[in-house]
């Protein structure tokens, strides 16, 4: 094998990894503890585990889009970002519940995230990959707007 062609092909394999690192690394600057300027928003433990879970779902979900987008896959991340995350999702997450306990401003950022993931699934099924990863910073920017707004503990 040609070692540019190689290179190349692990480039592309580490593009969802890094993505995810920063996104991470975004988020550890977050500040804790008494001075967090981020609205402390008080649900029973049940209900933040089951939270906190649907979002590691997400999370896990994102980076599953960012393999099959960086593997060439657009309809496996579309049905990924529509059914784990799109407007699809909100029965099996059983947001309904969830919402109740929420600000309404958060619940907003929420709903425009769930139809972001969905307006990328569209994006995605057209099957290019530019306005496809364009969409999908939509969806990123909805999470990073409510993580940087509120918080649970």
């Amino acid at each position: 094998m040609m070692a540019g062609v190689n290179g190349g092909e692990n480039a592309m394999n580490r593009v969802p990894f890094l993505i995810m690192l920063v996104l991470l690394a975004s988020y550890g600057v977050q500040s804790f503890g008494a001075d967090d300027p981020r609205q402390h928003v008080q649900i029973p433990e049940p209900m933040e585990r089951h939270m906190l879970s649907n979002m590691r779902d997400h999370l896990a979900a994102i980076n599953e889009v960012l393999v099959n987008m960086a593997d060439g896959k657009l309809e496996e991340a579309a049905a990924i970002a529509e059914f784990r995350l799109g407007m699809s999702s909100l029965e099996s997450h059983g947001a309904s519940h969830l919402a109740g306990f929420m600000p309404e401003e958060m619940r907003q950022m929420g709903t425009a995230m769930h139809r972001a993931a969905s307006r990328f699934a569209l994006r995605a099924q057209e099957g290019e990959p530019l306005p496809a990863y364009r969409a999908l910073g939509d969806i990123t920017s909805a999470c990073v707007a409510c993580h940087s707004n509120f918080r649970t503990r």
